[in-house]
């Protein structure tokens, strides 16, 4: 009888285990599908709330979604946030399920996409009404250049709107902590290398090209009508 209980004690181990297991399993999919459910609530909340206050509409006068139809992606950046929120409750709801089950080391990496996500939201609304501002300022420069008069208003009004579109582009990427101190650097080096081109330009081999350019700037005629 003894050697009898000595064998069946592997599976009633066993069965306890299953036992125990049972119901953190039940609660696991139980989490997994109120979190599905609450998923989808959450993206079609962001798509309406955002296009209810016209997000959409500063995205594409910004030129986001043009840019992303570009790239081959058919949803505009209002869906791009829906999706986002909706995988963000996706991984909460992992998480959540995971740790029920006691798989830490699962938690702590569905954690950290956890942590980057909200970073992939602020960088794209800085992209968002950056991009907005960067036109409104090109098209600011580019009209003002032409009611006084300056030639070349339309180059000098993509000129201001893509530098601060560069300026943009680096606060976004350095929220999501990508590229970090190498892609600054490295457009400070490109940006002190145009800087020291259009001096060389105007002080050494390009004296005649910028007094052409300054003329057409500031015609002679214009000054001595004033």
């Amino acid at each position: 009888m003894d050697r009898v209980d000595m064998l069946l004690e592997p599976a009633r181990a066993f069965l306890v285990q299953v036992g125990q297991f049972l119901p953190k399993l039940a609660l696991a999919v139980v989490v997994l599908i109120a979190g599905w459910v609450l998923a989808k609530l959450a993206r079609f909340a962001v798509e309406k709330g955002l296009r209810a206050i016209n997000f959409n509409v500063l995205t594409e006068r910004a030129g986001m979604d043009g840019f992303l139809q570009q790239g081959g992606v058919q949803s505009d950046t209002t869906q791009i946030f829906g999706v986002l929120s909706y995988w963000l409750v996706i991984f909460a709801a992992l998480i959540i399920a995971f740790n029920s089950l006691g798989l830490t080391y699962i938690t702590d990496v569905l954690g950290k996409v956890v942590l980057f996500v909200p970073k992939v939201f602020v960088a794209l609304l800085i992209l968002a009404f950056g991009a907005y501002f960067a036109r409104f300022v090109g098209t600011t420069v580019m009209t003002y250049c032409r009611n006084i008069g300056i030639q070349d208003a339309d180059l000098l009004g993509k000129l201001a709107q893509y530098a601060i579109v560069t300026f943009v582009v680096l606060i976004a990427l350095d929220q999501v902590n990508v590229g970090g101190e190498i892609v600054r650097q490295s457009f400070l080096i490109i940006l002190a290398g145009v800087v020291f081109a259009l001096a060389l330009a105007f002080g050494i081999g390009g004296q005649h090209w910028a007094a052409g350019l300054l003329e057409r700037w500031w015609p002679k005629n214009r000054k001595e009508d004033k």
